[in-house]
């Protein structure tokens, strides 16, 4: 008997876990949707081979979803059979349940959970050795420009190699214009628009990214900019500020000019222009795409 949980927002790397489970198996797996599951259903599941097959490979998801079934299934556990691989996949089952505190005791659990601005390393590293395995050639400073262009999510990132596999040479030159730049990197050349006055490029771009973007996760991804901006010019040191607040320290360095320019009274101003928008925001006193160009040319005078 072997009983995997699989938990985590990380479907990438759940996925590819799946994949190393069944291809570690002889045989057809099964898959059960587990939200859907009869709880007359799981003796079938759990306790008895079939008459094509000797072991079995039973992987069931979002069982923590059925609450009724979750709730028995920790009785189940000790009559698991021998013969069935059991393989469990729930990105968020609560951890106050018995059910999840007998898995514990029997069951492998990996938890595989999206990387975080703390991980950049982790993502650069992970895509040379990725790039690597498809066939693509890439050095540190290529995937240090896709990881900006891109992002951190792994799903986004596997798509850029599968474009780059394409292309004869990577440079930076063909990563710039084969690879989309990022929500969160549109986000700060925006705000860097705002900050050098060129209020001309803001209202350009806003034009351009409301036809792409949501407004109030745009507006949240600007306001942790000049959060980060306000961190940069109260405490001087970009790497105290970085692991502080759990951010690669090249995401602080690209603000660090900024905020000395600015000084704390220049981030004041920066941090109230913002404050009095997510005011007018949460009370819909105007559109959000208004308000956010108001912030910026808020900024952009200052």
């Amino acid at each position: 008997m072997m009983i995997t949980l699989l938990t985590g927002d990380n479907s990438f790397e759940i996925g590819r876990e799946i994949a190393r489970i069944e291809a570690g198996f002889e045989g057809e797996s099964e898959h059960i949707d587990g939200s859907e599951l009869d709880l007359r259903q799981l003796p079938d599941l759990l306790m008895g081979t079939t008459l094509f097959a000797d072991k079995r490979q039973v992987v069931i998801k979002n069982l923590s979803e059925n609450k009724s079934v979750w709730t028995d299934l920790g009785q189940w556990l000790p009559r698991v059979s021998d013969d069935i691989d059991l393989v469990l996949i729930d990105a968020k089952p609560d951890k106050r349940t018995l059910t999840y505190k007998e898995l514990k005791k029997v069951a492998k659990v990996i938890e595989l959970h999206k990387w975080s601005d703390r991980d950049t390393d982790v993502a650069e590293k992970w895509l040379i050795n990725e790039a690597g395995r498809m066939g693509v050639q890439i050095d540190r400073k290529a995937a240090q420009l896709i990881v900006r262009r891109v992002g951190l999510d792994q799903w986004q990132l596997f798509h850029a190699l599968d474009k780059l596999s394409l292309v004869d040479i990577v440079t930076p030159e063909v990563i710039e214009s084969v690879i989309d730049i990022s929500p969160s990197e549109n986000v700060f050349n925006l705000f860097d628009a705002a900050l050098r006055g060129d209020r001309r490029l803001v209202v350009d771009m806003i034009s351009s990214l409301q036809l792409t973007e949501d407004p109030y996760r745009l507006f949240a991804l600007l306001s942790g900019q000049a959060f980060q901006l306000a961190a940069v010019a109260v405490a001087g040191s970009t790497d105290t500020v970085a692991s502080d607040l759990g951010v690669h320290p090249y995401a602080i360095s690209k603000l660090s000019h900024l905020a000395k320019k600015l000084g704390r009274p220049g981030s004041r101003k920066i941090i109230g222009a913002f404050a009095s928008a997510d005011d007018d925001m949460k009370l819909s006193r105007a559109d959000p795409w208004l308000l956010i160009e108001q912030a910026l040319l808020k900024v952009a005078s200052i």
